[in-house]
């Protein structure tokens, strides 16, 4: 491994505001007031993280943490504006608008048995708010490229690990011993991931060996907690590179065995996946909105259409309700791994479940399907499926050329007769008279 300057040392390289690129107009002003104040109250304030990587990398970063030598409660006591969160990690939310600029407290070591430090069997850190200097936050943090310390005082950097070059070189370098770090927070692994395929990274030879040694520990983490890694691996924008790299080192089976194991045994499936994570991608580079619903319905669609056909082979029920009901139990299983929410389980299913129904092309309920709540995510979902040979391609340009059309077209192609919502007037029947009876 190429040595870098500075790597491990206890006291910091500080590169002055005239040998980076980094300026302040990367930097939100609601980031920059919290610094201020806090430098004008005599504390130490500094932007650390992501936001000092991207701006390096002039990716203009979104969001922005400070790290500060002032308590929780101090914080709090210097803006209205501040509450306090978390049990695992003490920190001040500022909020200005619909703005947070995230403030922490340097760390330290737990050295005694009185601190406020906790961690399970498997070594994963459960509670850590042991406050200490910079010079002991530094070790807490995951990767070289994340820590960076931005000082406001006089807007250098403080490079404590040699993330000043790692970032130069685009290398992924975590701090510290890999095994012991992943095995503290196996997340890290997650986001070794996440880094390297948003940042066009090497991962460090040590950082994969880790990984790979220690991907079974994602089983140590909350579901609920995945979910969030979930979301932030698979809507970046590099949603594809993402999936590679997880396949490559073992955590996507960790993740979803299910899908793993069918994107093992089906190519077709495997396609039809790749699609998806391209269309995802494409979407996040134009600025358009993407929903974990829908991907998530990727992933589990094979297991799913097993399951149904093996339902529908054990009781009589038509194709739309067994692929309703495998897509409970598919997703019952998938929450013992991620944790997934049902505001998003719920339209998943009846996406899934309305796939049957683009197949009817005649008659009012085949037509009542444009109104469905569900009709555009099914609708992108069976066209994605013909694009990859895997749904029949005159049924997607049916489906797609019927939204355009007018009342009385829909009703033609629907061969409805007439236009839909006229409705037919009945004959009026005759009423027979009846004979007239002898008196």
């Amino acid at each position: 491994m190429k040595k870098s300057p500075n790597n491990g040392s206890k006291e910091p390289r500080i590169i002055p505001r005239a040998k980076h690129n980094v300026t302040r107009n990367e930097f939100s002003k609601s980031a920059l007031k919290v610094l201020y104040r806090l430098n004008k109250a005599g504390y130490q304030a500094f932007l650390v993280g992501g936001c000092v990587r991207d701006a390096m990398l002039e990716l203009h970063p979104k969001d922005f943490d400070v790290a500060t030598d002032a308590t929780p409660e101090e914080v709090k006591a210097l803006f209205g504006n501040c509450r306090l969160i978390g049990r695992r990690f003490r920190l001040a939310h500022v909020r200005f608008g619909r703005e947070i600029i995230e403030v922490a407290t340097f760390r330290a070591a737990a050295i005694h048995d009185h601190d406020d430090h906790h961690s399970d069997d498997e070594g994963r850190i459960l509670r850590d708010n042991v406050y200490g200097s910079i010079d002991e936050d530094v070790w807490r943090r995951d990767f070289t490229c994340n820590a960076l310390y931005y000082n406001i005082a006089d807007f250098s950097i403080w490079d404590y690990t040699g993330g000043f070059e790692h970032i130069r070189e685009k290398r992924i370098v975590l701090i510290g011993d890999p095994e012991m770090r992943m095995r503290e927070d196996p997340v890290r692994m997650l986001r070794a991931i996440r880094f390297a395929a948003k940042l066009g990274f090497e991962i460090d030879e040590h950082v994969i060996k880790s990984i790979d040694h220690g991907a079974h520990l994602l089983t140590n983490v909350p579901a609920a907690r995945l979910f969030d890694e979930f979301l932030k691996l698979f809507q970046s924008g590099s949603a594809e590179r993402t999936f590679d790299l997880l396949r490559d080192h073992g955590l996507f089976r960790e993740m979803f065995p299910a899908t793993d194991q069918e994107l093992a045994d089906d190519p077709e499936f495997l396609s039809f996946t790749r699609a998806a994570l391209q269309n995802t991608d494409r979407r996040v580079r134009e600025g358009k909105s993407v929903t974990p619903m829908f991907l998530l319905g990727v992933f589990l669609w094979q297991p799913i259409k097993k399951l149904a056909a093996i339902r529908r082979a054990e009781e009589k029920m038509s194709e739309s309700q067994s692929l309703a009901l495998a897509a409970y139990e598919v997703v019952a299983q998938q929450q013992r791994r991620i944790s997934i929410p049902k505001r998003f389980t719920v339209p998943m299913r009846e996406m899934l479940s309305l796939q049957p129904r683009f197949e009817v092309k005649r008659g009012k309920r085949a037509i009542k399907l444009l109104d469905h709540r569900r009709f555009r995510a099914a609708y992108d979902f069976m066209l994605l499926q013909s694009e990859v040979g895997q749904a029949d391609k005159e049924t997607a340009q049916f489906w797609t050329d019927v939204q355009t059309q007018s009342a009385a077209e829909r009703a033609d192609s629907f061969q409805l007769g007439q236009p839909t919502g006229q409705k037919k007037r009945r004959p009026r029947r005759r009423r027979r008279k009846k004979p007239a009876q002898d008196s």
